[in-house]
């Protein structure tokens, strides 16, 4: 993706009234959000990139090129995206509510893919699910059902 491709993406996302995304930039947008997960404790390591992968090409249905493509844009997005506020209004806005339960459970997955739950990780993934509309309670048998 090019840095004006970015830009654009960018700004679709920060708008005040942002419309829903197409479903590839939704792609591209909850793949950036799970890596935004992984770095948030300050370690981006090998299993957490396994599982954001692994995710990507489940619930996508992506081949390996395609899988690596996507999460190649979606980490320099998260590099370069807007506030987590904003950000994941701009997700919500593109998800439908019946996903995001889905959603939720995918980011406890990478948070959980390194063996432990940082604090750093709790407060993101806290806030991201208030975000979503997913009430804390939800969040934690969401995480209850993929620690498993």
């Amino acid at each position: 993706m090019s840095v004006r491709m970015f830009g654009d993406f960018l700004k679709r996302l920060t708008q005040p009234e942002p419309a829903p995304l197409p479903e590839t930039d939704a792609r591209l947008a909850l793949t950036a959000l799970l890596i935004r997960v992984a770095r948030s404790d300050g370690h981006y390591d090998a299993a957490e990139r396994a599982r954001v992968e692994s995710i990507a090409k489940m619930r996508y249905d992506l081949d390996p090129a395609a899988v690596a493509a996507l999460c190649e844009n979606a980490e320099q997005l998260e590099t370069e995206a807007p506030d987590t506020v904003r950000f994941t209004r701009a997700i919500k806005d593109a998800v439908a509510y019946d996903e995001r339960l889905s959603v939720i459970e995918a980011l406890w997955q990478v948070a959980l893919a390194d063996g432990s739950r940082s604090d750093e990780e709790d407060a993101l993934l806290r806030l991201v699910a208030n975000l979503l509309g997913v009430t804390d309670r939800d969040s934690a048998l969401a995480r209850q059902r993929v620690s498993v």
